[in-house]
């Protein structure tokens, strides 16, 4: 089979790899659509301090099952899946509390272990969901969605809530998508003004250009200036960590998903001053169903976020292209070819 290695930082590679061999208990899947995310471009980069070399990156996918080993009731072969992509230890503090999203030693598919970016791999069945009716490029999106949902439900985002999501990237779109799911009034932030446009076709209330609009014009125009209930930082930036804390109502929650690499300079007595709750978000934990139905209802639509699809053939110079900053697109997807 295929597979696009990561080398070293800054080289990717399409090699021919050994297929995968399912262990009992787990599926053979032929990849069907997989998502360049912040984390693979990180990969390419050198950035991401968790990862090892050569690497598969790649852990938002949809996948058909090809074969099981084991009996199992629960799926056949043909089905159309996605799968959950972290791995936790289970016998960490974290995970002996229920809290597996934060496992003290998670691994990440892409990351600490090889992903998706490779015609054929391998998944545990229990971390297998089945989407009946759902376009493979859609359910792709279902990682990614569940970051977002995870941060919302962190924040308990509530109907006719005031929500300003700073970051129009996929995965602060994803948040829009999700605080909308829970009747709240969204507003979206960033810098890039085609992001923005595309949150307002989704259903946010207004947006801002941060580019030409401040910060206090912006929670002016929205609330009058009370500030806004909940703001969900999704960029990472310092700048939008203060920017969310400047946002914020007195008495509201701020919810942290970007994953930031530059430390954050701050004078701690405004958390105090407003009495803010600051929330970190990390991955996501016991999501996944809900969104599918989602979903499969046609209660949310993630298909304007998909704004390229490549083949696999291009998939390198489309990982080369996001890692330069070159491409505006939201999120990329690689189709893989049926397996000969």
């Amino acid at each position: 089979m295929k597979s696009i290695h990561v080398t070293t930082p800054g080289t990717a590679e399409v090699v021919e790899a050994d297929a995968p061999v399912p262990q009992p208990g787990e599926a053979l899947l032929r990849v069907r659509f997989a998502g360049i995310c912040g984390s693979d471009i990180q990969t390419f980069r050198g950035t991401q301090p968790f990862a090892s070399y050569p690497r598969v990156p790649g852990h938002e996918f949809s996948a058909e099952i090809i074969e099981i080993n084991g009996d199992c009731d629960r799926f056949a072969p043909g089905d159309v899946v996605t799968g959950v992509p972290y791995f936790q230890d289970g016998t960490c503090y974290s995970c002996r509390r229920g809290l597996i999203n934060a496992c003290e030693h998670n691994e990440t598919m892409g990351v600490h272990r090889d992903g998706s970016f490779q015609e054929l791999i391998t998944m545990p069945l229990e971390r297998l969901h089945r989407a009946d009716g759902v376009d493979p490029r859609d359910l792709a999106l279902v990682e990614p969605f569940s970051i977002g949902y995870h941060a919302v439900r962190r924040a308990e985002v509530a109907e006719g809530e005031r929500v300003l999501v700073i970051g129009a990237g996929a995965i602060g779109l994803l948040t829009m998508l999700s605080a909308l799911t829970r009747g709240a009034q969204v507003w979206v932030a960033d810098v890039v003004p085609s992001r923005l446009e595309v949150a307002e076709s989704m259903g946010a209330r207004g947006s801002f250009d941060l580019s030409t609009v401040s910060i206090p014009d912006a929670v002016e125009a929205a609330t009058e200036g009370d500030g806004f209930d909940v703001v969900c930082e999704a960029t990472g930036l310092p700048v939008s960590f203060t920017n969310a804390i400047e946002a914020a109502a007195f008495g509201a929650r701020l919810v942290l998903i970007g994953n930031g690499t530059r430390e954050v300079t701050f004078n701690q007595s405004v958390l105090i001053k407003k009495e803010l709750d600051v929330f970190g978000s990390r991955n996501s934990r016991d999501v996944f169903g809900t969104l599918i139905d989602l979903l499969e209802r046609g209660v949310v639509d993630v298909s304007p976020l998909r704004t390229k699809v490549v083949p696999f053939t291009g998939a390198r110079s489309a990982l080369e292209a996001a890692a330069g900053g070159a491409s505006e697109d939201i999120k990329v997807l690689i189709e893989f070819p049926p397996t000969s």
